[in-house]
């Protein structure tokens, strides 16, 4: 792996994670190479415009299908040879080709503390469980959505006037924070997927990952 690790980020929206990643960057070990979006309006690739990192659309209407996208989406990352991919609010299911064209190198970010609450809607349904915990994880992607081995989570705690709105925003202030850490670990080479499960230097980190933020 090269010094500094070349990473392709995908979005599909705001792109406020893509922010924090570009935000840490420049004091990282790791570069942004190109932003790409099924969303050509997505407000994130104004983002990286803006600090002049390559912005490519590949929308998913122009695709009869999930696989002849994702075929598009392949040949697109490959041209700018990353050694890691980055979904920050990528709003597609990717398919099982296009997991494992990028073995063990696939990091996303989840509003809940999984194995609880994979999917969407986590805040409300955080709420409607009674928890007093919720919080997000970072986690490999695996051909399982939302189930790949877990890098790192950060807490929150669920307060009696909490919304699913009051518990986004307090979200996404961690998400911004531990995101570009463990992007940081994976970039330094310390952080890493092998036999499904995540490991640290050669520590294998629990089913939780380790605790940030």
């Amino acid at each position: 792996m090269p010094s500094v690790c070349p990473v392709v980020v995908l979005i599909s929206g705001n792109g406020t994670n893509l922010q924090a990643l570009i935000d840490a960057a420049s004091t990282s070990s790791f570069n942004i190479v190109g932003v790409i979006s099924n969303n050509p309006n997505a407000f994130g690739l104004n983002r990286a415009t803006t600090s002049s990192i390559p912005t490519f659309v590949i929308n998913h209407r122009d695709y009869p299908d999930r696989l002849s996208f994702d075929h598009a989406l392949i040949d697109q990352i490959d041209q700018l040879n990353p050694d890691l991919v980055v979904l920050a609010g990528f709003m597609r299911i990717l398919s099982t080709e296009f997991v494992n064209h990028y073995p063990n190198n696939i990091l996303n970010i989840h509003p809940s503390l999984l194995p609880k609450y994979p999917g969407t809607d986590t805040h409300q349904r955080v709420l409607q469980a009674g928890d007093k915990e919720h919080g997000v994880s970072v986690h490999f992607v695996t051909e399982e959505l939302d189930g790949g081995p877990i890098a790192a989570q950060a807490k929150i705690r669920v307060e009696p006037e909490d919304t699913a709105e009051s518990l986004a925003e307090k979200v996404h202030s961690k998400e911004h924070v531990i995101y570009p850490q463990v992007v940081s670990l994976y970039a330094s080479g310390q952080l890493r997927m092998n036999e499904n499960k995540a490991w640290v230097g050669l520590n294998q980190l629990p089913e939780t990952g380790i605790e940030l933020g």
